[in-house]
């Protein structure tokens, strides 16, 4: 990171909208494309460097931004990076395993295994484990990044931060949308937040489970935050408010409510989002307008979370007419 990400208004939308409409840019993090996962990033790398690992493991989706980023992060550190892809979006097109961040990756020199599940982050994170354990016998220093919720969420500190940092930006919001994915990007913010004491309703979009799971998944989350911070989770687990309209058909799969808010990112403002993340992110968003949550005049930031290599995995579905 080299400094707070810009915070721009979306004059356009706003006024189509109703509402006083701002995006605060986390796709310009800067590193290896940029995106969320660059503030994370921070703190495992940081770890790493302190324990004097030369390899960095870690898991993610075939056309993951956090693996992507990982590797970047890694060849900037002089570190070696594995690369675990999960088989978690089905039926996709020979693109999605081959372009996008797949293709950043190995020109970044990552070595890559996979794992046919997407959905069993024990196994993952064991399977990591394995390979570490090799690299050690070759005499390296592996760092793993773990899936799964058994270890204490380095990454969401990075959060934190960026929850503070917008409070300076924008103390007077109303709401902030983000995705809700693993959990340490909204839990992170929404920590930060809270310990700014700034009043904003903090609303996660669901992009891998359902709202019940993923309530359920804050709450360990944030617990393990609160750990960290040595701070109290019970409050900050009674601001846990996720909403997954936008979540079918399921992780990685775009429906025409998705499609048609990144189409109208584009086309009203000029502004790109990713199908897995931040375009599900704003068709949440345009859901609570509709819905009356959000309300006629108030002031609204969309977390732009990046991840844009991978709409040139997506390419087959974004050209498919829209169903």
């Amino acid at each position: 990171m080299t400094g707070p990400t810009p915070l721009d208004r979306l004059d356009r939308l706003s006024s189509e909208l109703g509402i006083d409409l701002w995006l605060k840019r986390d796709d310009l993090t800067g590193l290896g494309f940029g995106g969320n996962k660059t503030r994370q990033l921070e703190f495992y790398l940081g770890d790493a460097q302190e324990q004097g690992a030369d390899t960095i493991l870690i898991t993610g989706a075939v056309q993951s931004n956090y693996v992507r980023s990982a590797a970047a992060a890694a060849a900037k550190l002089g570190m070696q990076s594995v690369l675990q892809l999960e088989e978690r979006v089905p039926d996709m097109g020979g693109e999605y395993y081959s372009s996008g961040n797949v293709l950043l990756a190995k020109i970044l020199g990552a070595e890559h295994m996979s794992y046919p599940e997407g959905e069993d982050e024990a196994g993952a994170d064991a399977a990591l484990h394995a390979r570490a354990a090799e690299l050690k016998s070759q005499g390296r220093k592996p760092y793993v990044i773990h899936l799964g919720l058994n270890h204490p969420p380095l990454g969401a500190l990075g959060y934190v931060a960026a929850g503070q940092e917008l409070c300076r930006q924008m103390p007077d919001a109303d709401a902030v949308i983000v995705p809700s994915g693993s959990g340490a990007t909204h839990g992170g913010l929404l920590t930060g937040m809270a310990v700014e004491e700034n009043a904003a309703s903090v609303f996660g979009v669901c992009v891998r489970r359902d709202r019940e799971k993923q309530t359920t998944r804050m709450n360990t989350v944030l617990q393990k935050l609160a750990d960290l911070l040595d701070i109290d989770a019970a409050p900050l687990q009674s601001k846990v408010n996720v909403l997954d309209e936008a979540l079918p058909p399921g992780y990685g799969k775009l429906s025409g409510m998705t499609r048609a808010a990144l189409e109208k990112m584009a086309r009203t403002e000029g502004i790109f989002l990713d199908p897995v993340y931040s375009a599900k992110t704003f068709a949440g968003l345009l859901h609570l307008v509709n819905t009356r949550e959000i309300q006629p005049g108030q002031k609204v930031v969309m977390i732009h979370t990046g991840g844009l290599p991978a709409l040139f995995g997506y390419q087959s579905a974004l050209l498919d007419d829209p169903t």
